[in-house]
Parts: structure tokens; sequence; C-alpha cells
């Protein structure tokens, strides 16, 4: 099923669309494992199927039908997996949010996704008290909830039903319909929804993307499924016939131990987690695995001793939720800095401002485009003025600046976008300046990346106050953390009497992160004020 296709030729649906995929290997290889979990415990093929099953046949029973949108809102684990399945065994679109968001960007979200029924984290409930939740009628909770702090609401375990009360499909489930809407923070705006068709997600790392990866793979996933990794590799392992595990949260001590006792050949490091494991302690066991290939994004200069360190080929990519990996490496790339060349099918340039291409050497914005249709986003969700301005002269515009060396290959420069990443999280500046300039005694703000002694970003925000005012940093941060998740609250708070303004008013930001971190900056974590992802 997962073999290479003539370039612009659409595969079948049963190559790509993933309810036939998974009915297709419960009967060839049902007693194969797919899913190994944290306590050991695992699914076989046949058991996953009768899972997804008898959960489809409850959520039809509640009026849940093919083409419409689910909210989901919950963190890794065994019913994050099984709603993901479920949900596209309907034909059902997949539409995950990050569970740190609360407030404004939750209010944005619910009401983008059009969705009316939100299957929920009981742990999450309380934020959605006080806000306007948009078209969501019902709310299925999973764990336990305290009675009336959301209502209606129905319990996760009640929603089952039998294979022969499941319906028949109103029509055949297609490669080109919308698999999943996945939110990516916006730079100039709110957050976008990106809509992803079966086809997009299963070219994002299938065989022409990631030919070196087999159904003989068991890939860890340990990134959340309401991000693209943490989404494409159970599907993409699906398509191949392989096997995931699922780690719930990545941690540096536990990662090892984890991929030893699921038995993981493959690995994702995205971000800081290669660093994390770098500067551990070197250790006898450090080869004691099974891992094969390692995934580093992106491609530092620890690449080549990590390899060594561990003895696994280190492969690298270019990659974001609207497109499908155009940039791939080979094993243990040996240009430092490198994101690869263009895979099969894809078409690549550099361009400045007017989508005319730079010559090699100089920086300029990717855009894309593939030969094969639907291999790449379907526009933004309610969003036409963004799609148009992603989409522009037949190509896709990343906002991202590359260069390019007279052997083809391609080198991330920087952001073209004002987005800010930390820690394998992308964060819209747009998003958190909002809430930055709520606060009473903040006149104006600019939310820049700075760089984070682990690699990638710390988030900083540069104000001015309101005349007569003094800005308590701390309670700022206190306020910030009511309202934005805790990725997004800024670390360094600089104060000026005036941000810096181009003639037509606009932030100069170059300016701003030029300077960085200066010695009058306010650094919350060594005020002691740290921020935590909070356990569900």
């Amino acid at each position: 099923m997962a073999k290479a296709l003539a370039s612009a030729e659409l595969p079948d649906r049963r190559v790509c669309v993933l309810r036939y995929l998974l009915d297709d290997w419960a009967e060839a290889r049902g007693d194969h494992v797919y899913a190994v979990f944290e306590d050991g415990t695992s699914w076989t093929y046949a058991e996953l199927r009768a899972l997804v099953v008898a959960k489809a046949a409850g959520l039809q029973k509640l009026g849940v039908a093919q083409g419409e949108h689910v909210a989901v809102w919950l963190p890794n684990g065994r019913e994050a997996l099984i709603t993901f399945f479920v949900v596209n065994y309907l034909g059902a679109v997949f539409v995950p949010f990050n569970t740190a968001y609360r407030g404004a960007i939750l209010e944005h979200v619910l009401a983008n996704s059009d969705a009316a029924l939100l299957i929920a984290h009981a742990g999450l409930l309380d934020r959605l008290e006080g806000i306007d939740r948009a078209a969501i009628a019902r709310v299925i909770v999973v764990g336990e909830s305290a009675e009336g702090n959301i209502a209606p609401h129905i319990a996760y375990s009640s929603v089952t039903g039998e294979e022969a009360e499941l319906q028949p499909l109103l029509r055949p489930i297609e490669p080109w319909d919308n698999q999943a809407i996945i939110y990516t923070s916006g730079t100039t705006g709110p957050s976008k929804g990106v809509l992803a068709s079966y086809l997009h997600l299963y070219t994002n790392a299938g065989p022409d993307s990631w030919h070196f990866v087999t159904g003989e793979d068991r890939f860890l996933v340990n990134m959340p499924i309401f991000h693209i990794g943490g989404l494409g590799l159970p599907f993409v392992t699906l398509a191949r016939g392989g096997s995931i595990a699922l780690m719930e949260n990545f941690s540096t001590e536990g990662f090892w131990p984890f991929v030893r006792r699921t038995g993981c050949t493959a690995i994702f490091l995205l971000g800081v987690m290669a660093t994390f494991l770098m500067k551990r302690a070197p250790a006898a066991d450090d080869r004691d695995h099974g891992v094969r290939l390692a995934f580093m994004v992106p491609f530092t200069a620890e690449a080549g001793p990590f390899q060594e360190r561990f003895g696994i080929d280190v492969y690298t990519i270019f990659n974001m939720t609207e497109i499908s990996s155009p940039i791939v490496s080979g094993p243990n790339p040996v240009k430092p800095g490198t994101c690869g060349l263009p895979r099969p099918g894809v078409e690549v340039r550099l361009v400045d401002e007017h989508d005319r291409e730079v010559p090699v050497g100089a920086v300029g914005e990717m855009m894309v485009r593939t030969d094969r249709p639907w291999t790449m986003n379907s526009g933004y969700h309610k969003n036409p003025e963004a799609t148009a301005r992603a989409w522009r002269n037949g190509w896709f515009h990343t906002g991202d600046a590359f260069r390019r060396d007279e052997d083809g290959y391609f080198y991330f420069v920087d952001r073209v976008k004002d987005a800010i990443r930390r820690r394998g999280e992308n964060i819209s500046s747009f998003e958190v300046e909002s809430q930055v300039m709520m606060h009473p005694a903040v006149r104006e703000a600019a939310v820049i990346g700075v760089p984070s002694e682990y690699s990638e970003d710390e988030v900083m925000a540069v104000i001015a106050a309101v005349p007569g005012a003094v800005i308590d940093f701390a309670e700022l941060v206190a306020s910030l953390a009511e309202r934005l998740p805790y990725f997004m609250v800024p670390r360094y708070i600089r104060v000026l009497d005036e941000l810096p303004k181009t003639p037509t008013a606009k932030v100069m930001k170059a300016q701003l992160r030029g300077a960085g971190i200066t010695a009058d900056s306010w650094d919350r974590e060594a005020s002691g004020i740290k921020l935590r992802k909070e356990k569900l």
C-alpha cells in the first residue's frame, strides 16, 4: 500500500484515507502491534479497529455526521489517539486544540472551528467558564469532572456502540477531503486553522517524502497530537502498516528508558530535545537501544556528535503545518546547518518581495508548489484573506527566509514573519502583544524572540508605559499567565519611553531584536518566576 507513485498520479483512497487503511491492515495483519503506551500495554491493528468502530458507533448515535467538524481538546494519551481515529473513521473533520489555550485565544479557535461538539479533558473544563463557546452545544468529557461545571456534558466512557449499529458513509471518503484543521500560530493576526486533506497529511511523511521509513519501524510519537508532528506520525505509520510508541510528555531523563522499553526504531527530535539529550552526562548504555534513525529539526552543530554518541543515522527536513516536507536530507548531512534538498514532486524557489527569484547564495522567502494536487494545505479555514496572501501566483509562500548554495542545498536563515519559536512551540507575537496591551499601565508593546540558552527563542516584551505609570513586572506576568498558555508568557520585559517606529508608524522590531537582552531587561526566571505546563 505504501508504494511511491508517479509524480502527478493521485493515490487510491485505500492508500491514504484513514478508514480504509485501518480496515485493510486489521484484516491483513490484525495480530501485529500498532501502538505501545507508557504503561507497557499495546493495541494490535485488530484491537485498534474494534475500539475505533465501537466509539464511532457511539459518536454517530450522538449525531456526528460525515464532514462535520469535531473539536478535540486532549493531552497525549489513549483517548487523544483513539479520538483522532474515530473522528476520521466517520469521515468527520478532526479539529484539535492546544491544551495550553485559554481566554481570548481559546474563544477564537472555538469560534473558528465551526464545531458543535467538543471532546475535552476534565482538567480543562474550568477554562470554558465565562467565555464565548460559539457553536459548541455539547461536551464529551474525558476523566472525572465536577457536576455542574459545564452543561450539558457526556462521559467519554459512555460513548460506545456495536459495529452492527454503525451506519454506512453517505459517500466514500476521498483523498482530497479535509481530514483535519490544525491551528498554527498567526503572525499578523489570530491563529489560523490549516485545512489539511488526507493526501496532504499522507504526503507529509509518505513514501515520496520519507522513503527511508518502513512498515517495520516503530516510530516514537512524543509531540502532542494537536501538532502536525504528533498528528502526522500516527497516520503515516498507519499508512505503512508500522507501529508507534506514544509518549505522553517529553522527558530528558525518561527518554531513553522509554525508547528501549517500547522498542522504538525511529525518533523525531524537535527544537531543544536533542540539546537536552546531549547535555546529559555520557553513559555506558548510550548505544543500548534499537533506534536506527532520528530526525533532528533544526539541524544543529550537535547532529554529528549526536550520531557518534548514540550510533543513530540523523536526518533533517524543513516542514511546516501548511506544506508536506518539501526539503529532506539524506543520512548524516555533512553541510552544517542544511535542511537538505527538494524531494521528488516538489518545486522550491527563493524570492524577493515581488516573487522574483534571488541569486544563488542570496536570502529570499521560500515558496513551494507540488505537481500532485491536494498534497499541501487547502487554505486557512474561514480566512480567505490569509489564504490569498499565502497562495500568491500559484505558489505557497512559507514566510520563512532561506538561502541556497551552489549544490542546491537549502539553509534556514530567519523568519520573514514575526513568529517566535520556543521549545517546539510556535508563538504569535500579535497574540501576546494584544494580551500585554490589555494591562492598564501599558501604552504600547512589541513582542520579539531573543536567543535562548537552549537554542530557539525566549519571549521578550518591549513595552512603553502610560505616562506617570509604574509597571510591576511580576504582577504583569501573573495577569498574563491567567490569559495565555504558559509558553507564551514573556520571560523578559524591557521598558522604553517609546518604541522605535518607521515613518509609517510600524514598530521597528528588527532594531529591538538587534538590541536583544539588554542590561536593563527584567528576567522573570532570574526573579524566581518559572511557568510550567499543567499536569492533567
